[in-house]
């Protein structure tokens, strides 16, 4: 894949490098409450980061890493989709950035690789990611009762969101 550039971020492949910063993003209480992990994430992200299958993007903000955005594909003909997950610092929240990321992965997802429909599943309490994707075009399908486990044992609902092409939010 390669650099996508947005209104604010850039979003590049992720490279080994990036690991620890991206380890201690996800180990702030903000990120570890809906991304958790194990006591080791750097370890456990290094062992992901081996699977072929994973895409994933480091999101960068004025030279400093400030998150990561990762999608997947269905490739199946009849069921043709992509989904998109990412997360951001918390010292990153609430200036766009989310949104802006989500955006530029979604047009590329959209314009370069033809998916028609893409999907994103916040947990059904997650109001400011729910607000962010619908900034970008993303629609509620339906609540995923019981859908996560959470750190806490009990399971969570999550949100089904999805965007059909001629529905993505272009520009801000």
């Amino acid at each position: 894949m390669t650099v996508l550039r947005g209104a604010s971020v850039v979003l590049r492949p992720t490279v080994r490098e990036d690991i620890p910063a991206l380890a201690a993003i996800r180990a702030t209480p903000e990120v570890r409450a809906r991304w958790r992990g194990g006591d080791d994430l750097g370890a456990e992200m290094a062992r992901e980061f081996d699977d072929p299958d994973n895409r994933w993007l480091t999101v960068e903000h004025r030279d400093r890493i400030v998150g990561m955005i990762q999608w997947y594909a269905e490739d199946e003909p009849d069921y043709r989709h992509a989904g998109i997950d990412l997360f951001l610092d918390p010292a990153a929240h609430g200036g766009g950035l989310g949104t802006d990321a989500v955006r530029t992965l979604a047009r590329h997802l959209v314009d370069v690789l033809g998916y028609h429909r893409l999907v994103i599943d916040p947990a059904a309490d997650n109001a400011a990611a729910i607000r962010c994707y619908t900034k970008v075009g993303f629609r509620p399908v339906g609540v995923m009762r019981q859908y996560e486990r959470g750190a806490d044992g009990t399971w969570h609902d999550g949100l089904l969101m999805d965007l059909l092409a001629a529905e993505l939010v272009r520009h801000p």
